[in-house]
């Protein structure tokens, strides 16, 4: 079966989560990715943990389906090779600091000369303009910066960030949309090569708008919540009977309607049938939620939810998530071999297509694996060249 990305070459000279993420979702559809790695030292992402058996774990994932050369960029020859690989390439994903391919010899302009229809993705935490375009970037101070953590936890408490690297795989999939935009304007409506420039900040705030709005119109600066606050209402987090913490949101009016019917108290919609009624109440409109919540056992909750279309899920651990049907059936969850850790789960493909689905061929590979390949057979490195090469550790 033919892949999306078939014959789309991809250099993702790229370390630890954002750009990675961006070029291994373009890998997962068929994209042939080389990941261009520092000899002896590779990503630092390889040596992350979690770990097992000393080994870091996130590595077979970060690196699934992509080709490992090592070249130092540092060298004459190690550049010299790169721009070989530049003129047969597509796309160049790239995270170092604002300007250092500049302090290399590798500016636009000389990607350009190599291969004009080059498109160079660019991954920084405050972008290559600006004041703060020297600072040097990392998910959490860019989730803060983005003002997300300034909305996130509870009113007497610090502020939370999120658990994970969240600003990463955003920026990784705005990374990723960039790489398709680009390619699309280049090879369908006859343009050519260009720059994409994306910050770790800037993905969340994108998300900001209900931030910007309320500032705007209402003078409001929102403060820490820890739900959907002035939103809609009723909805957030509340246990059940059996002691289970599930959510519930109502984010339409038809949605309270449904709610009012799982509840058994229609004359609700008498007073609250129109959410900004409900807003101005919002605090007596959760304890009613909370307290039917509280009388009932999870299962029943689930069931009665479910008859009347009342949007309700349980909080769930990844425990729950290895045991669930629904992630089981879409195949979200993949078990893929391995050379260091032997057998390896991982995330599914996503998005799912019915055409061209994605599929994972091999785990990451190990550092330099594919030198020979790339070296010999793509860029027709001849023996003696490759033995100087590695003698004097330029791959």
């Amino acid at each position: 079966m033919p892949k999306a990305l078939q014959n789309i070459r991809v250099i993702d000279c790229s370390t630890v989560i954002a750009a990675p993420f961006a070029a291994g979702l373009l890998a997962d559809f068929g994209a042939e990715v080389i990941k261009v790695e520092m000899p002896g030292k590779g990503d630092p992402l390889r040596t992350l943990g979690p770990y097992y058996n000393g080994e870091g774990t996130r590595w077979a994932t970060f690196g699934r389906n992509k080709k490992c050369i090592t070249l130092d960029l540092h060298f004459e020859e190690g550049k010299e090779l790169f721009l070989e690989l530049v003129k047969k390439s597509d796309v160049l994903i790239e995270n170092f600091r604002t300007g250092t391919l500049d302090k290399w010899g590798l500016d636009i302009d000389t990607l350009k000369k190599a291969n004009p229809r080059i498109i160079v993705i660019r991954v920084t935490g405050y972008g290559q303009t600006g004041p703060y375009k020297d600072k040097v970037g990392f998910g959490t101070p860019a989730t803060a910066f983005s003002g997300m953590t300034y909305i996130s936890g509870y009113k007497d408490r610090p502020p939370v960030s999120p658990p994970f690297s969240l600003a990463d795989y955003i920026a990784g999939l705005y990374a990723a949309l960039s790489a398709m935009i680009s390619l699309y304007y280049r090879d369908v409506n006859g343009g050519g090569g260009q720059q994409a420039d994306v910050s770790l900040y800037e993905g969340i705030f994108r998300m900001m708008e209900i931030l910007l709005a309320d500032y705007q119109f209402n003078g409001v600066v929102r403060g820490r919540a820890p739900s959907l606050n002035g939103t809609s209402s009723p909805g957030g987090t509340f246990e059940t009977k059996d002691g289970k913490w599930v959510v519930l949101i109502c984010s339409t009016d038809g949605t309270f309607e449904h709610l009012t019917k799982a509840m058994e108290r229609p004359e609700l919609m008498e007073k609250y049938a129109n959410n900004a009624d409900r807003l101005k109440e919002d605090v007596y409109m959760n304890s009613l939620v909370s307290d039917w919540i509280q009388g009932l056992d999870y299962e029943l909750l689930a069931e009665k939810a479910d008859k009347y279309g009342v949007p309700v899920s349980l909080i769930f651990s990844i425990e729950d998530i290895m045991n669930n049907e629904q992630y089981k059936f879409r195949n979200n969850i993949l078990k893929i071999p391995d050379e260091q850790l032997g057998e390896v789960m991982m995330p599914g493909i996503v998005p799912v297509l019915s055409e061209t689905p994605g599929e994972v061929k091999w785990s990451g590979p190990a550092i330099g694996a594919h030198n020979s390949e790339i070296f010999s057979s793509l860029l027709q490195v001849d023996e003696e060249r490759l033995a100087y090469l590695k003698e004097r550790n330029i791959i």
